[in-house]
């Protein structure tokens, strides 16, 4: 499958949307609606995957294999989360070359302590900046093909103020970073200051709930980003689906409730790929079991 050359699209000036992808039933979902891209987030990815907390927990066996999975399911590039790196500068180095052999187009670090916060969380902590350009560093000399970009995360606007963190986003830029990305800005002001001061490709966390507001993406293009992500969007929505359907099942005890939205059964089964399997025992079902 060739998927959309993220490096390619930014180079275009063409402005990117990627909603967060947190299972894979979202995802052939996404296929149908039909996305250039999407977003693999280490939050949503370990919610649904654990059911536990974006708090340093998940090891990078249990994340690339699940990026690995959303590669092979979507018809999107992926742009995936990869935390800290799991680890010092080797960690590093296997985490890009795992996530891109997986099938990653675009591979975001950040500058935390191990074990990381969400970014929209209290309590984060930065490592000093020259450890994270030397992260950089070993990620882009990592990478086997220049098409895998490099996306660099600075969580400092809670620890050091705003203009640590945008010293800290031209640190990264300069140390090879293909798109910068200064988590969790607190004001529309500081959106737009940050991509005037900021000569790099920039990238906006539409997180619903999070620090930073919500706009759309023609604000946030005319604010000067080239990407944003939406990683709550679907893990938000599909909890409060569930939550009226668990509800109307609770009190009425059906599920047949005009009170109920649900997917169409037959479609979704078209999207999961039952077809090819049908397909397949059509075609085999004559054909008798080898003697054993």
């Amino acid at each position: 499958m060739t998927r959309p050359s993220l490096k390619a699209v930014l180079e275009r000036g063409e402005f990117v949307v990627a909603p967060g992808i947190h299972d894979m039933i979202t995802a052939v979902v996404s296929n149908k609606v039909g996305f250039d891209f999407v977003y693999s987030s280490g939050f949503w990815g370990t919610a649904s995957q654990q059911g536990i907390p974006d708090a340093g927990i998940a090891t990078y066996t249990d994340m690339v294999g699940r990026v690995e999975t959303l590669c092979r399911t979507v018809k999107a590039g992926v742009i995936a989360d990869a935390d800290t790196g799991y680890g010092g500068l080797l960690n590093v180095d296997h985490t890009v070359r795992g996530y891109e052999a997986a099938g990653a187009v675009g591979i975001q670090l950040e500058d935390q302590e191990f074990p990381k916060k969400c970014g929209h969380t209290p309590y984060k902590r930065v490592v000093p900046t020259q450890d994270m350009v030397n992260k950089i560093k070993v990620a882009c000399e990592a990478r086997q093909s220049p098409e895998t970009l490099i996306i660099a995360r600075t969580d400092a606007r809670a620890v050091e103020g705003f203009q640590g963190a945008i010293d800290r986003g031209l640190a990264y830029r300069d140390a090879g970073a293909d798109v910068v990305f200064v988590e969790a800005l607190e004001s529309e002001d500081e959106m737009r200051r940050s991509n005037e001061l900021i000569d790099a490709p920039t990238m906006a966390n539409m997180a619903d709930g999070g620090k930073t507001p919500i706009l759309t993406a023609e604000a946030l293009e005319n604010m000067g980003y080239n990407l944003a992500i939406f990683p709550s969007l679907t893990g938000l929505a599909a909890a409060a689906a569930a939550e009226r359907a668990l509800n109307v099942l609770k009190t009425e005890g059906t599920s047949n409730s005009p009170n109920i939205e649900l997917f169409d059964f037959s479609e979704f089964n078209q999207l999961i790929g039952f077809q090819r399997i049908w397909d397949f025992e059509a075609k085999w079902s004559e054909i008798d079991d080898p003697v054993s």
